[in-house]
């Protein structure tokens, strides 16, 4: 069986998904140890049948066998870590289409916590920010029906549906007396990851929503856009990750690779220390040295604290914002074969260039910056509790981390972080992180 490997988003995505490297599995066998050990195993399998087939004959309703085995699977992934699941064969097939990132429904990332479905973030200009979904609020209920007790698939596969219709939400938010119903209409959603402007006349301003195959092309034509409107008064970019969930390993890699001549940007680590594997950059910086700033925050997840720790690491950039969330691991898809889905199985954590697991600590930036939250937001959550408030979670290397702002101001003028790096980029500000200093960057 081929295995296929992936970074994985932060959660399911009502519509989000991944490309997929090939890798091949590793078995080790140890002789007496070996076969003590599947002694055992064939033991608890043993135990698992007698318990199948008990429920089988003498459950008060005779249950559905196909569907006795998928909850046995999901049982036993769900008690792995958060990020482990299995997919059917329409949920893996679903996932695959997602890839070229376009699907159908509402547009919005989601995770589990505690039974309920958590927004981690609603993806811009779709049909789930535009009715007014937000990070953090928690979906209780789909048209009426409670998602108490569904799986993750189950309550994403209930908000897909044929464009036009409609679903209705209820959702609690922190500091709400009672819950919220949002209507929604469903859409094709095409995501457009990556988005540009012009601040002035002198600094480009690049927003990477997520990272789906289409990431280092819009990128390569945003700094392509932005040089040629710009010319001779370019100073240098900013590029906003922030509440950016993450995505596809190849394109973070991609992604930073842009921005840099040599090195390592990332390494995987798996049980097996020969499974290691590092990814270099080429030369050739599509930016020709311009200064750099990364924004980050509570909600950049995943690919995005990859490209903010190798950029961070290279002292390519400076790195400014809030604390990213702290999702370092590495999930495979195994395929189970024709028509039964695949296996979504965490197997390595990766690590920035210096060597830092980012596991259930995040990106800590160069310049930290809270925002203003206005008055009548403050009762709701800004914040959002990072990979180490979930349950299961892979332990982190050293003192775990939890909590970060995730606002973003919807109007720019009010963003703090932003004008923290145009006044940088511009000398109007100074800082001892900005520009970084190349001789302290880790060794290449």
């Amino acid at each position: 069986m081929m295995r296929k490997t992936s970074l994985i988003l932060l959660g399911a995505a009502a519509g989000v998904a991944l490309t997929l490297i090939t890798t091949q599995p590793h078995i080790v066998f140890d002789g007496a140890r070996a076969q003590a050990a599947a002694a055992d195993t064939y033991r608890q399998l043993s135990l698992f049948g007698d318990v199948f087939e008990r429920v089988r004959a003498d459950y008060v309703e005779k249950p559905d066998d196909g569907k006795l085995i998928e909850s046995a699977i999901n049982g036993m992934l769900a008690g792995l870590d958060p990020h482990s699941s299995y997919m059917d064969g329409k949920s893996f097939r679903d996932m695959q289409i997602q890839t070229r990132g376009e699907f159908g429904g509402l547009g919005i990332e989601v995770t589990m916590e505690d039974g309920l479905i958590k927004v981690v973030a609603p993806i811009d200009e779709t049909p789930a920010a535009k009715a007014g979904v937000m990070a953090n609020d928690i979906i209780t209920h789909l048209d009426d029906e409670p998602v108490q007790g569904l799986t993750l698939n189950q309550a994403v596969e209930k908000m897909r549906g044929p464009e036009g219709t409609k679903i209705k939400l209820k959702v609690m938010r922190k500091g709400g007396d009672k819950p919220v119903e949002i209507t929604i209409t469903r859409a094709r959603i095409q995501v457009r990851s990556v988005r540009h402007r012009l601040e002035g006349d002198d600094v480009g301003f690049i927003r990477v929503t997520q990272f789906n195959e289409q990431t280092t092309e819009g990128l390569k034509k945003s700094i392509s856009d932005i040089s040629a409107q710009s010319g001779d008064k370019l100073k240098g970019f900013i590029i906003d990750l922030r509440n950016n969930p993450g995505g596809l390993l190849d394109q973070a890699i991609s992604v930073s690779d842009a921005f840099l001549e040599k090195g390592e940007i990332v390494s995987t680590r798996g049980r097996n220390a020969e499974e290691t594997q590092r990814f270099n950059a080429r030369a050739g910086d599509l930016t020709k040295g311009k200064p750099v700033i990364v924004l980050i925050n509570g909600g950049s997840a995943s690919a995005s604290e990859i490209v903010a720790g190798a950029l961070q690491d290279h002292k390519r950039a400076t790195v400014i914002g809030t604390r990213s969330f702290g999702k370092g691991s590495v999930q495979t898809i195994i395929p189970l074969g024709s028509g039964n889905g695949a296996l979504r199985l965490t197997t390595a954590r990766y690590f920035t260039p210096s060597g830092r697991s980012i596991q259930a600590k995040g990106i800590t930036p160069d310049i930290g910056v809270e925002q203003e939250v206005p008055e009548e937001l403050k009762a709701r959550t800004t914040s959002t509790q990072g990979e180490a408030s979930l349950r299961g979670h892979l332990k982190a290397e050293g003192d775990e981390a939890t909590g970060s702002q995730s606002y973003i101001p919807p109007d720019p003028k009010d963003d703090k972080a932003l004008h923290t790096a145009l006044d940088l980029i511009r000398g109007i500000k100074k800082d001892a992180a900005y520009p970084p200093n190349p001789k302290s960057a880790v060794p290449n």
